[in-house]
């Protein structure tokens, strides 16, 4: 037999990758991609130089998946193709990936770009990626000239004075590009671009650039320069913001367009920041003031979301002064807006303006607005206001709280709605935890017990949730000195509904108190009600009996539970027995589950011993 030919051998890799990349199946050519590394090593380096990536720079045209795949996987190919000093080879491919139609393969290769970008020289930065860079900035294709403004950034710092002019130049001309698409990746890398720029040429070259965009016809190339803005005002002195930067954002807060103003709101804290605390006061308070009364619902809302934010950045001295006068008026209006979304967004903030503004002026002016903010009908805007009454409490103190929000609570908790009722049930775990066992116990224990005797069964059903949240937070001994005598008491109640939410209490409260307190305190209770006259409360008895075996000791489930079953079992009403039945079976498969677990325990044991 003819000896085999080790070349064969060599050339095998590549013969499996072209016969997977040339597969009909997609997940296949999608798998054969995503093993390159693989390939790459059993080829060494100098093969995956010369073959495989020459080989990937010719066949690149495939589904957009696969394309992702190999743009993701050339980003890591640095070692692979013999470091550093030979990591130009990867650019071929990178260049073609980089100008595809589909949006996240190109984002994916210039990605990957940047990444090996650091890996070049400064020789080789200037001799092949800069040149690519350019390239990829004339391209014919919008998609070449949108790529290429995410590589700028990059190479930048590290070429020389010659190349960088050639870079700004190329960055200008793609903000004057005529194709909107490009004009908005120009602008969205604009502010990265800034921070690597020299101070001298961002103000000569960047700025007007900047201006130019932010007057743009397209919307939505005039929003992405609000957050190029906050990037530059950053890098200037104070009087260069005001003199170059702030015209242009004046302008930017009055735009035509909502989109520009939400992005102008959006942004604001950070605007707020980098422009500093003078300009703030001149500029900034009053552009503030439009934004939070604008005609726009999503302007308002995004305006209102920075409220607590802007007025925390103010200048010290005059915050107090600033927030009553001029912001605090147009907040009062957002309290009442028509569009619900605003008042949510006024509410999960609102509350943090209390330890801003102290306690004299939270009690005169801003728990009236809490208030209202409680009575809204938006369930969103009472929960967020809920969720923070903690701000509140650390400035008025519990007693001035017990005296102004928790009467509005209470009249919620009380409210003919049923509806309504059950919101503030889902918000009392949340309270409770802020306002303390011993307030809670005194104010609202009482409120939350009755609504286990509610007559709507979702308000009953709700009120046994809550209670279990409750025992959560408060610990077991706190239920058995609080919830569960009262939960005794209505086991003998004459309504049965009452009877069956007592037992569904138990059925929650088992697994959060524990065994010792089940057996001792609540099966007694259940096992009592299994004499109830009332059918609907005996099989809900059984019910419950198998719901809290898995709580019990083996020991009392047979000498205490079994035997209730086995009487519900012989009982005249045909439901009762079925649902004993069924609680028998299913506590006899707990057990022998039980009996399983612990024999393989002790045969475990057993083994070790004998290894021993």
């Amino acid at each position: 037999m003819a000896a085999r030919d080790p070349s064969d051998d060599s050339l095998y890799p590549i013969a499996v990758l072209i016969d997977e990349l040339k597969n009909e199946d997609v997940q296949q050519r999608l798998n054969s991609i995503k093993k390159l590394s693989t390939i790459a090593l059993a080829l060494g380096v100098e093969r995956t130089r010369t073959e495989l990536i020459p080989f990937l720079t010719e066949t690149i045209y495939d589904e957009d998946e696969v394309l992702l795949a190999l743009a993701e996987q050339l980003g890591q190919f640095t070692t692979l193709v013999g470091g550093p000093e030979f990591v130009d080879c990867l650019l071929p491919p990178l260049e073609s990936l980089a100008t595809v139609e589909e949006t996240v393969v190109r984002d994916k290769a210039v990605d990957s770009l940047r990444l090996i970008s650091s890996e070049h020289s400064t020789g080789d930065l200037e001799l092949r990626f800069v040149p690519l860079v350019q390239r990829l900035a004339t391209g014919d294709w919008f998609t070449a000239r949108t790529s290429a403004c995410g590589l700028f950034s990059v190479c930048y710092p590290r070429v020389s004075a010659t190349f960088k002019a050639d870079l700004r130049n190329h960055f200008r001309s793609l903000c004057q590009d005529d194709t909107p698409m490009v004009r908005r990746a120009a602008t969205c890398k604009l502010g990265e671009f800034a921070k690597v720029v020299e101070v001298e040429y961002l103000k000569s070259d960047l700025i007007p650039m900047f201006v130019n965009l932010a007057q743009d016809e397209q919307d939505s190339v005039r929003l992405l320069a609000v957050e190029a803005c906050v990037s530059i005002a950053t890098l200037l002195a104070q009087e260069d913001v005001e003199q170059l930067v702030m015209p242009t954002l004046r302008k930017c807060t009055i735009d035509s367009s909502w989109r520009v103003r939400y992005m102008v709101a959006d942004k604001f804290t950070e605007l707020q920041k980098a422009v500093g605390t003078e300009i703030t006061k001149s500029d900034l308070v009053p552009a503030f003031q439009s934004l939070l009364k604008d005609s726009e619902a999503e302007v308002r809302a995004a305006a209102a979301h920075k409220v607590r934010d802007f007025c925390q950045n103010l200048d010290a001295y005059q915050k107090e002064e600033i927030i009553m006068k001029n912001i605090l008026p147009f907040v009062k209006e957002l309290v009442t807006d028509p569009n619900q979304h605003v008042k949510s967004a006024l509410a999960s903030v609102i509350m943090g303006l209390s330890p801003i503004l102290g306690k004299h002026n939270t009690i005169e002016h801003l728990l009236p607005l809490f208030l209202l903010q409680l009575k809204d009908e938006c369930p969103e805007v009472r929960l967020n206001i809920i969720s923070n009454l903690d701000c509140v409490n650390e400035v008025i103190g519990i007693q001035q709280l017990s005296q102004s929000l928790l009467p509005a609570i209470v009249e919620l908790a009380e409210d003919t709605k049923w509806r309504v009722r059950l919101a503030i049930i889902e918000y009392m775990p949340l309270l409770a935890g802020q306002l303390g066992v011993d307030f809670f116990d005194e104010k609202l224990n009482s409120l939350c017990m009755s609504w286990l005797l509610d007559h709507v069964y979702a308000i009953r059903e709700a009120a046994t949730l809550n209670l279990k949240k409750l025992v959560e937070k408060f610990g077991a001994d706190w239920a058995c000195n609080t919830v569960i005598p009262k939960i005794q008491f209505m086991a003998r109640d004459h309504n049965y509904l009452h009877r069956m939410t007592c037992l569904f209490s138990i059925n929650v409260l088992a697994g959060v108190c524990g065994p010792e307190i089940t057996e001792k305190l609540m099966l007694p209770t259940v096992i009592e009600m299994a004499f109830d006259s009332v059918a609907n409360v005996r099989f809900n008895v059984a019910k419950t009996l198998q719901k809290i075996s898995p709580v019990l000791d083996p020991n009392v489930i047979q000498t205490q539970v079994k035997p209730v079953l086995d009487q519900l079992n012989t009982d005249s009403d045909v439901d009762v027995k079925y649902f004993a039945s069924e609680a028998i079976a299913g506590i006899a498969d707990k057990k022998i589950t039980i009996k399983t677990e612990k024999e393989e325990e002790i045969a475990n044991c057993t083994n070790e011993t004998n290894e021993g």
